[in-house]
C-alpha cells in the first residue's frame, strides 16, 4: 500500500511539473528532437519550481478546501448530527440517515460554474430531485403507508378520528403565523402543513405552492422553500419522543394518565375491505385536491385488505417504499445547500415548525380531555392518546403507549393510540388538499 501511495504521489507531481519540464501532452520533449543534451541553468531550475508551484496552486483551487464557506461547514455538521441521531438514538433512522447524507452531499463545495449538484441541469441529483419538485415521491410513500397500515382501531372506535382532526389546529395556527411574519399566501400555506408533522405531505404541498416557480399576482416569484419545509417536518417527526412527553405530563394529570380504556371490538375482514373504498370516496369528495395522497393511501390499504393482491401489497410496503424513501431523503437533504438554506426564512420556518408541533400536540391532548366531559364510565378515553393525533406514524402512538406505562405498567394504549394516529395522516392530507384548493 505504501508503494502504491508513493507511486501516486510521484505521478501527481510529474503531472503538475510537466509544463516546467518542457513536456508536451503526449509526454515527449518540446525541445529540438535533434538535440542530445540540455543545459539546465539557474533560470530553468527556477522555472521548473515555479511551474510545480503553479500546478499545486491550480490543483488546490479545484479542491473543496479552497472553496469551502462557513455555511458549508455548518450544513455538513448538521448532516452529521442527523446521521448521529438516527444511529445513536434511533430517531427515525430510515429518514434522518438518508437526509443527513444528502445534506453532506449538497454542501460539498465546487468551483464556481462547475457545480454538478442538485440544482445543476443535467446532473444525476437534479434528475432524482425531479421527483421532489413535481410531487412524485410523496404519493408513492402514501401508497406504501396504506399497504402497511391496519385501520382496525379506527374502524372499531370512529369517534377517535376527532382527535386526529383536533391536532390539525397546528396547521392553521402555523399558516396564520407565517402570514404574520411576512410570507406570501402560497408560502404560508406550504409552511403551515409542518404543523401536521407529516413529511411527505409537507413536501407535496411545498412542491405545489412554494417551489420557486409560481408567480404571484404582483409579479413576484414565490420562494423555493421545499428544502427548509421538508427538513423541518422530518426533524420534528424524529423528535416526537423528545417534544411530546413533557407536554403530556404538563397538561394531563397523573390520575387521567392512568385511565384504562376498554379493549376495542373485533373488526371483521369485510369491514376492513369496505373501509378503504368508503374512506376514499368520503375524503376525496370533501377535498378533491388531496387525491394524489389519499387516493394512493387507500389504494395501498385496499391491496393489503383485499386478500387477492398480497404480492402487490408486499411490494408497496417493502421494496417500493424503501426505494422512494432513499431517493426522497437524499435529494431533499442535498437541496439544503448553504447559500439557499442558511437564510432568515429557514430560521423562521424552523421556529414556526417547533411552535406548530407543540400547538398540534396540545390541541389533541386538550380535545381528548374535552371529549371525556361527555363520556361516562368505561367509555372514557385516556387523554394521552390525543397526542397521537399528529401524523408521525407510528412514533406518536408508541410515545403515548410508553408514557401510559410509566403511570401504570398494566395500561396498554398502543392500539387505542393508533386510531388518532392514522386519522392524523388522513387529516393532514385533507388539510393539505383544502389549502391547495384555495391557494394553488
Amino acid at each position: 500500500m505504501k508503494k502504491v501511495i508513493l507511486i501516486f504521489c510521484v505521478l501527481s507531481l510529474l503531472i503538475f511539473i510537466r509544463p516546467a519540464l518542457g513536456l508536451g501532452t503526449n509526454g515527449s520533449s518540446t525541445s529540438n528532437p535533434a538535440a542530445t543534451t540540455t543545459q539546465v541553468d539557474d533560470a530553468d531550475s527556477g522555472s521548473m519550481f515555479n511551474g510545480a508551484f503553479e500546478g499545486i496552486k491550480t490543483f488546490y483551487s479545484y479542491t473543496g478546501f479552497a472553496n469551502t464557506t462557513s455555511g458549508n461547514l455548518i450544513m455538513i455538521i448538521i448532516g452529521i448530527v442527523f446521521i448521529y441521531l438516527g444511529i445513536k438514538y434511533d430517531y427515525e433512522p430510515l429518514l434522518l440517515i438518508p437526509i443527513g447524507t444528502g445534506v453532506i452531499l449538497g454542501n460539498i463545495p465546487f468551483v464556481a460554474g462547475n457545480q454538478t449538484g442538485i440544482y445543476e441541469a443535467g446532473s444525476v441529483l437534479n434528475y432524482l430531485y425531479f421527483g421532489v419538485v413535481k410531487g412524485i415521491y410523496p404519493p408513492l410513500i402514501f401508497l406504501g403507508i396504506g399497504a402497511m397500515t391496519d385501520f382496525s382501531s379506527l374502524i372499531a372506535n370512529p369517534k377517535l378520528m376527532l382527535l386526529g382532526a383536533a391536532a390539525q389546529i397546528g396547521v392553521f395556527a402555523t399558516f396564520i403565523g407565517a402570514l404574520y411574519l411576512g410570507f406570501s399566501l402560497p408560502e404560508a400555506g406550504a409552511i403551515g402543513i409542518i404543523g401536521g408533522a407529516d413529511g411527505p405531505t409537507a413536501i407535496f404541498l411545498s412542491s405545489k405552492l412554494a417551489n420557486g416557480v409560481n408567480i404571484l399576482a404582483d409579479g413576484t416569484t414565490v420562494k423555493n422553500l421545499i428544502g427548509p419545509i421538508a427538513i423541518a417536518a422530518y426533524s420534528y417527526m424524529a423528535l416526537v419522543p423528545v417534544i411530546q412527553p413533557p407536554l403530556m405530563r404538563l397538561l394531563i394529570s397523573k390520575e387521567d394518565r392512568k385511565i384504562k380504556m376498554k379493549p376495542p371490538r373485533a373488526v371483521s375482514q369485510k369491514e376492513k375491505m369496505i373501509f378503504p373504498v368508503v374512506a376514499l370516496l368520503l375524503t376525496l369528495f370533501i377535498s378533491p385536491s388531496a387525491l394524489p395522497l389519499l387516493g394512493m393511501l387507500f389504494f395501498g390499504n385496499l391491496l393489503k385488505e383485499s386478500g387477492r393482491t398480497e404480492r402487490l401489497a408486499d411490494t408497496a410496503r417493502t421494496k417500493l417504499i424503501d426505494i422512494v424513501t432513499i431517493l426522497l431523503g437524499v435529494t431533499v437533504g442535498a437541496s439544503t445547500q448553504a447559500d439557499i438554506f442558511i437564510t432568515k426564512d429557514s430560521l423562521l420556518i424552523f421556529g414556526l415548525g417547533a411552535i406548530s408541533f407543540v400547538i398540534a400536540t396540545c390541541g389533541g391532548l386538550l380535545f381528548a380531555k374535552f371529549m371525556n366531559r361527555f363520556l361516562k364510565g368505561d367509555n372514557k378515553i385516556n387523554p394521552l392518546i390525543g397526542a397521537a393525533g399528529v401524523s408521525a406514524v407510528p412514533d406518536s402512538a408508541r410515545v403515548v403507549h410508553h408514557e401510559g406505562l410509566k403511570s401504570d405498567p398494566s395500561n396498554y394504549l398502543l392500539m387505542h393510540a393508533m386510531a388518532p394516529n392514522v386519522s392524523g395522516v388522513i387529516g393532514s392530507a385533507i388539510a393539505a388538499g383544502i389549502i391547495l384548493s384555495f391557494l394553488g
